[in-house]
């Protein structure tokens, strides 16, 4: 088994660090073989960020696949430059509070979550990654939900002021993934 997955959207949006947390937590706690390849646009906030993780029982020929198994779009502009490489049958992860189109396949999967929304009614911006990362995790279960949460704990660690709303914006991303899932 195989997993490709690209993640998009703008600096600032914590892109990177989700892609790291889920490579990390593959790293750390399964057998599997794993790439990260991140890509920064010209500037790192607000300039264009993504990054490919692929999961694999086998050895990882290329960091980059040609198509992506999952997408992930945290922006209108991610959406627009990577829905092409969203392989038929696959499912496409979209932060809903800021991204309004719709795309006009008819062959992909389509999750909803509007993470930015989420997390400012948290009162802290910067877990909109975590609650889409729990989306991601809650949906797919390419990952056990607790070694995710494990692997963000551990990164957290030094910092326990930050560890409990990344706990409950993970759990909130989970219920809608979970969710999502059902349906």
């Amino acid at each position: 088994m195989e997993t490709n997955l690209l993640v998009g959207g703008f600096g600032g949006q914590g892109v990177m660090t989700l892609g790291k947390f889920l490579a990390s937590a593959t790293c750390d706690s399964t057998e599997k073989n794993v790439t990260f390849f991140p890509s920064y646009g010209a500037e790192q906030r607000g300039g264009t960020a993504n990054c490919y993780v692929v999961i694999s029982d086998h050895p990882v020929g290329a960091p980059i696949p040609d198509e992506a198994d999952d997408l992930i779009v945290m922006n209108e502009a991610s959406l627009h430059r990577f829905i092409d490489m969203l392989k038929p049958g696959g499912t496409l992860f979209v932060n809903s509070s800021i991204v309004e189109s719709e795309p006009d396949r008819m062959d992909i999967h389509i999750v909803k979550a509007p993470v930015t929304d989420l997390a400012l009614k948290m009162g802290n911006p910067r877990v909109l990654n975590i609650i889409m990362l729990g989306v991601y995790a809650g949906y797919t279960g390419v990952i056990p939900e607790e070694v995710v949460w494990e692997t963000i704990a551990r990164k957290f660690a030094k910092k326990p002021g930050v560890l409990a709303v990344n706990k409950e914006a993970f759990e909130k991303g989970l219920a809608i993934g979970r969710k999502a899932a059902e349906e």
